[in-house]
C-alpha cells in the first residue's frame, strides 16, 4: 500500500497539511501499540507495523521535497539514489558555483543572502513541478526534483557554513 492510499488520501503534489495531519492521527490513534497492550501477540505485532508504516508515511508526505519525490517514484520517475553522480552538466556548474560562493562568503549576512535565494528558488521550483506532473513530463520531473534535492542540501550547507563563521567570530 502506497503513503497516500494508507492515509486516505489522494496522490497528490498539493496537499492541505490540516488534512494530511487529521488523517494521520486519526489512523495512529486507532493503532497506537499502546492500545494493544493487553491483546494477543499477533495483534500487537501488526499494530506496532501499522503505526511505523504510518510514521513513514507522514513524515515523506509532510515535507514538499520528500513528497514530490514519493509521487515521482508513484509515477515512474527514475531517480538517481543519494551520492549518485548528476548527470545534467548545467546543475553541476550551477552548485559548483554555487558552493563556491557560500566558501567565499565571510558573514553570516552574506551566507544567509545565499540561503534566502535558495529557498526562493526552491518554493519556486516546487510550484512549477505541478505542472510537470499535470503534463506527464518525466525527464522534465527528474530534472526538477534533482535541482531540488540540491537546493536543499544547499540550504543545510549554508546552515553549516553560517554556524561556522559565528564560532569563529565568538
Amino acid at each position: 500500500m502506497d503513503h497516500f492510499a494508507r492515509l486516505g488520501l489522494p496522490p497528490a503534489l498539493d496537499l492541505e497539511p490540516a488534512s494530511l495531519d487529521r488523517a494521520y492521527f486519526a489512523l495512529q490513534r486507532q493503532w497506537h501499540p499502546d492500545r494493544f497492550v493487553a491483546k494477543p501477540a499477533a495483534e500487537r505485532a501488526k499494530a506496532s507495523a501499522e503505526a511505523a508504516a504510518l510514521n513513514d508515511a507522514y513524515r515523506t508526505l509532510k515535507d514538499p521535497l520528500s513528497r514530490a519525490v514519493y509521487l515521482a517514484e508513484l509515477s515512474g520517475v527514475d531517480l538517481p539514489g543519494d551520492g549518485k553522480t548528476i548527470d545534467d552538466p548545467e546543475l553541476l556548474m550551477e552548485a559548483m558555483e554555487a558552493r563556491e560562493e557560500l566558501q567565499e562568503a565571510g558573514t553570516a549576512e552574506a551566507v544567509d543572502a545565499l540561503a534566502a535565494k535558495a529557498r526562493a528558488d526552491k518554493k519556486a521550483s516546487l510550484e512549477e513541478l505541478g505542472g510537470l506532473f499535470l503534463a506527464d513530463d518525466k525527464p522534465a520531473i527528474r530534472k526538477a526534483l534533482l535541482r531540488l534535492r540540491y537546493l536543499d542540501k544547499f540550504g543545510e550547507e549554508a546552515r553549516a557554513r553560517r554556524m561556522n563563521i559565528e564560532r569563529s567570530t565568538a
